[in-house]
């Protein structure tokens, strides 16, 4: 088969490096063509992966819009698929590349295999525009690859039945990667160290995501005078909170943070510092999907910092808490989760409901067993 794959952002290049490796462990041809649409971000991720990147369209603009990244993607997938006449153009989740490359490859007559499909919060707006995203890429896409039984189900009652198989998350893959890649060296392990705070081994550390444009504003400002409260409470509790590189998220968290003891504002984290922080930490406090999917693996309890989630199964396992960005909230769960360690205890052994490191094998497989004639 002829594999085209198609993202821009740092959480897909996580999610499909281990299948564009396991595409190539199975013989098949590989193109991989990034938007730009992250760049920075994803530079690292492609270098740390081994990935060979055949294409960029770099659409990366200074205060680009959504419609100036829909336009110049749309515009640049579509001539390289038409190119490349592929037998599978895949795309993962629901960012804007991720729908314009399906619908680039839809109008070139190509099939379109959607990993990560069939998540929803039912909002249209929430998360604004990932959810229409995903839920106009279940209607383009020829293949579907839901993680959990649950996605599955949403696609079924959206009349999406066929060609669909439930594989887990392939962040998952990645994680078991990333971890045993850590484990195997040494000198690894002293380079991330040496690129993170220095962290005192006898305090708690909680781990803080925040980049999530609904949020934007008075949502962080809550957040953040969520995460001030909690470090006066608990002299024990240290925050190490990698800064997203949107300057509205920069500013305001300089304004309320910058100047707060134990609080480490970082540069955003390279995906092995990000993993090692992850495994590091007593407690999470994020908004990013990835991250719901990933902690549990780990054992950590997640605080979600959103008002909906697509992926309420870790919720419905009890491993991760969704709260919004009520300060009032944020910190009930927060003192529950410190102040009890045999509730902690029970929460950290919850197993984890986002597969077990071989959705790449199975997608790869499905699709090569499916026939891709029209």
């Amino acid at each position: 088969m002829k594999l085209f794959f198609a993202f821009g952002t740092r959480p897909e290049a996580i999610k499909m490096a281990p299948l564009i490796h396991e595409a190539l462990k199975q013989k098949h041809e590989v193109i991989v063509a990034l938007s730009g649409q992250h760049k920075e971000m994803v530079a690292p991720f492609i270098e740390f992966f081994e990935l060979k990147v055949d294409h960029d369209l770099e659409i990366m603009k200074p205060n680009q819009t959504l419609t100036d990244i829909t336009v110049n993607a749309l515009t640049g997938y579509s001539r390289l698929i038409a190119e490349a006449k592929p037998d599978v153009v895949l795309v993962q989740g629901d960012t804007t590349t991720s729908f314009v490359a399906g619908l680039a490859a839809f109008y070139n007559g190509c099939k379109v295999a959607h990993v990560e499909a069939g998540l929803r919060t039912f909002n249209r707006t929430s998360p604004f525009p990932e959810e229409v995203n995903r839920s106009l890429l279940g209607r383009i896409a020829d293949f579907h690859f839901p993680p959990t039984v649950a996605s599955a189900e949403n696609l079924k009652s959206e009349n999406i039945t066929e060609n669909l198989w439930v594989t887990g998350n392939t962040s998952i893959d990645a994680l078991e990667y990333t971890l045993k890649k850590i484990a195997d060296s040494p000198e690894l392990q002293d380079q991330i160290q040496d690129s993170l705070p220095r962290l005192d081994p006898d305090k708690r550390t909680i781990l803080v995501t925040t980049h999530r444009r609904e949020n934007l504003g008075d949502g962080h400002r809550e957040i953040f005078r969520a995460i001030k409260e909690m470090i006066e409470r608990y002299p024990d509790v240290e925050i190490v909170f990698p800064v997203h590189l949107n300057p509205k998220v920069q500013d305001l968290v300089r304004e309320e943070l910058g100047k707060t003891s134990r609080v480490h504002l970082t540069a955003p984290l390279d995906y092995l510092s990000f993993v090692w922080m992850m495994n590091r930490s007593f407690l999470i406090l994020t908004e990013s999907g990835g991250v719901q999917e990933e902690a549990p693996h780990l054992g950590k309890p997640v605080i979600v910092l959103r008002e909906t989630t697509e992926r309420p199964e870790a919720i419905d396992a009890g491993c991760s808490f969704l709260v919004g960005t009520s300060k009032e909230k944020i910190l009930k769960k927060a003192y529950e989760l410190l102040d009890n360690p045999d509730y902690y205890k029970k929460v950290s052994k919850i197993a984890n409901p986002f597969g077990d490191g071989h959705a790449s094998e199975k997608i790869i497989e499905a699709l090569r067993d499916s026939t891709l004639k029209p």
